[in-house]
């Protein structure tokens, strides 16, 4: 479990502060606080979460940090659909490592954890690097040992006998659908170990899509106007160990600015991050796009490079208007806000059907 904080009395102090300040908002913006994710099913736990840590009471010190962490551990603990936590999504040795990051859109102060080994709690790990460190990313090993050090775990190998399982059959078939190119044994039908192969190097791979990889990408925005956003995930299943995805790079997996807005993005993540995908599409809100125009154009830059990327970009003004486009598959995402007794969800078609998305338009139905 994480480390537990005591809350001072100052922080009593400034927390009751900015509600004050914010009550000329709250009264004009019902749809405060707010809190907007990636996925549906499990994944709508963490939203609930989230928006509950935040209105659980009247006079909170819960700020927009504090309900990222709490939503996106709440997809660690349950393990959502096995792309979030331990025990999935297991690397080429079958173990399982975590990526996590969280950004305060004030300060745009960042933390983040990437190759996670042995710690379970990568988002509050992420956010002890935000508080106690004038650093924005540590990893593997030597992110575990910080870890420790603030007090967490560590609890040992992340993978479970299902994990382990999964991870045997894989390789019993050959490793097929690992990350290798250009290299010999062939890894289509091997499972290595691999050495460079003759002919051109650093040719790369294309668009051929991951497998079976989600993560959890979360935006906030306070009673008090703040915002934060946060991601958290076990990465691609079967990669080369040792492989960090775009969940913990900043602008890729989330990204925000109060002054504007937040994005969270899910998919290929080896190619997703080439694009700062969460980046662009803040960015596009200060150009004055709506949430969905800014989705969807940076869903359609990398398009225009790889168009079989699987991609899912859902953007949030610092209003709490809400959109997303997607490519290469259906994507969802949930919000809850205002006086909203439950999350709800929004479907998705990929853009290159021809049909965007947007909360305040004519689209598909919310579930």
């Amino acid at each position: 479990m994480p480390p537990t904080h005591t809350v001072h009395t100052s922080h009593l102090l400034t927390a009751l502060t900015h509600l004050l300040l914010a009550l000329p908002t709250l009264a004009s913006n019902p749809s405060l606080p707010f809190v907007i994710n990636t996925w549906a099913g499990p994944f709508t736990a963490a939203t609930d979460a989230a928006f509950l840590s935040l209105t659980t009471h009247p006079l909170t010190t819960t700020s927009a940090l504090d309900a990222i962490e709490a939503g996106c551990a709440t997809c660690e603990q349950n393990q959502c659909d096995g792309t979030v936590g331990f025990g999935g999504s297991p690397d080429e040795s079958c173990e399982t490592t975590l990526d996590a990051m969280i950004m305060d859109g004030d300060s745009m102060h960042t933390g983040a954890v990437a190759g996670l080994r042995r710690i379970r709690d990568a988002i509050s790990v992420a956010r002890a690097v935000l508080v106690h460190t004038r650093h924005s990313l540590l990893v593997g090993d030597l992110a575990t040992q910080f870890a420790v050090a603030m007090g967490f775990g560590p609890e040992g190998d992340l993978a479970t006998a299902e994990s382990r399982e999964r991870c045997e059959v894989w390789r019993r078939g050959g490793c097929r659908g690992n990350y290798w190119v250009g290299v010999e044994p062939d890894p289509e039908v091997s499972c290595g170990p691999y050495r460079p192969a003759g002919g051109l190097v650093g040719v790369g791979a294309g668009d051929g899509g991951q497998s079976s990889h989600d993560t959890i990408s979360m935006v906030v925005i306070d009673a008090a106007g703040r915002m934060a956003a946060g991601t958290s995930t076990n990465g691609a299943a079967f990669k080369v160990p040792g492989r960090v995805g775009d969940g913990p790079i900043v602008g890729s997996g989330s990204y925000v600015d109060g002054e504007v807005g937040g994005c969270g993005a899910t998919g290929d993540g080896d190619i997703m991050m080439r694009f700062l995908p969460c980046y662009q599409a803040v960015e596009n809100l200060r150009r004055g796009m709506t949430p969905t125009e800014a989705a969807e154009d940076a869903v359609r830059r990398m398009l225009r490079k790889y168009p079989r990327i699987s991609s899912g970009v859902v953007v949030v003004n610092n209003k709490g208007e809400h959109g997303a486009a997607a490519s290469g598959w259906t994507f969802s995402y949930a919000y809850r806000g205002g006086g909203m007794e439950a999350a709800k969800v929004v479907s998705i078609p990929p853009l290159d059907t021809g049909m965007v998305v947007d909360s305040s338009g004519d689209g598909p139905s919310e579930i």
